[in-house]
């Protein structure tokens, strides 16, 4: 949506510049309602709102040539493989196409050549069975394959909490425990 008046709105790329009309970088608001910080918290508090009152998100978004925006992911969520930025909810999108699919989640995990890499978690469709290696080559024919994960688990359920938002930080921990 847009901007409520006298609130500003950039999409930032990392090196602080404004992102072109419809490319995606973290979302920076400045305005009379945005939090002047966190309580008692001054070092959150300069890691959040820059000297000049942007307060960074952490939202990854974009905005249209109306100056619409759209928020699509978390940058916490963003992993790099081999110098490419992935996000997550742009594969999950995609794989929530595979007819074998009902949910999906993306995580980033380490890997020695790459340094990070994609692993999805894919919670199959009633009656249907999601063969990994099937479901990685349908992603290939669909999206750059540095995007692709390069593992696929086929699981019963996924972590969420109280409002059914997938925790994908339990997902992580799992993967580092070795599952």
């Amino acid at each position: 949506g847009s901007a409520l008046p006298s609130v500003e709105v950039r999409v930032v790329a990392p090196d602080g510049g404004d992102m072109p009309t419809g490319e995606p970088g973290e979302i920076w608001v400045r305005g009379y309602n945005v939090t002047h910080g966190y309580l008692d918290d001054p070092a959150s508090t300069a890691e959040a709102i820059d000297p000049d009152g942007w307060l960074h998100t952490g939202d990854i978004g974009h905005l249209d040539q109306h100056g619409n925006l759209a928020i699509t992911d978390r940058l916490k969520d963003l992993f790099i493989v081999g110098g490419f930025n992935v996000s997550p909810a742009e594969v999950e999108q995609v794989m929530s196409g595979h007819p074998a699919v009902s949910e999906v989640a993306e995580i980033g995990v380490p890997d020695e050549r790459l340094g990070e890499v994609g692993r999805a978690y894919v919670i199959p469709q009633p009656g249907a069975s999601a063969d990994p290696d099937e479901i990685g080559a349908w992603l290939r024919g669909r999206m750059a394959n540095f995007k692709v994960p390069r593992s696929i688990a086929v699981v019963d359920t996924l972590p969420r909490n109280a409002t059914g938002k997938v925790q994908k930080t339990e997902l992580r921990a799992a993967y580092d425990e070795g599952e």
